[in-house]
């Protein structure tokens, strides 16, 4: 879903200098996969510490810096936000009501604020 509704994230995932082809092969790849369950990790990071967010910052911060070094933009992140919606309500079907709905996307827009952070705590030049 993430490459249907913006084809230009594709060149940011480069793998050993590989640029790939397609979508398809891409997603295909085992370093892609290996990316997608590390954002899962921070998911489910965010999950077990919705108490106390806050406990997260310092990592979700670096985490913002390491994804602005490469290229990422902070607007990509609502591309892949609505990706994980899109993926949790195929997934949870009649389960995934207005307030399951609600309740993600603040999750998931409090993980993308702190990662923000990382953006501008960078000094100038960099």
């Amino acid at each position: 879903r993430l490459f249907d509704l913006d084809p230009d994230l594709l060149p940011l995932f480069q793998y050993n200098c590989k640029q790939f082809a397609s979508p398809q092969e891409c997603l295909s790849a085992p370093e892609f996969l290996d990316h997608i369950r590390k954002v899962m990790l921070v998911i489910d990071a965010a999950v077990s510490h919705l108490e106390n967010l806050s406990s997260l910052e310092e990592y979700l911060c670096n985490l913002g810096k390491k994804h602005q070094a490469v290229g990422v933009k902070v607007e990509s992140f609502s591309t892949v936000g609505e990706s994980l919606l899109y993926m949790l309500e195929k997934c949870l079907g009649t389960a995934f009501s207005p307030d399951v709905q609600e309740a993600w996307s603040k999750l998931y827009g409090a993980v993308v604020k702190a990662m923000q952070r990382g953006w501008e705590t960078l000094p100038e030049g960099d």
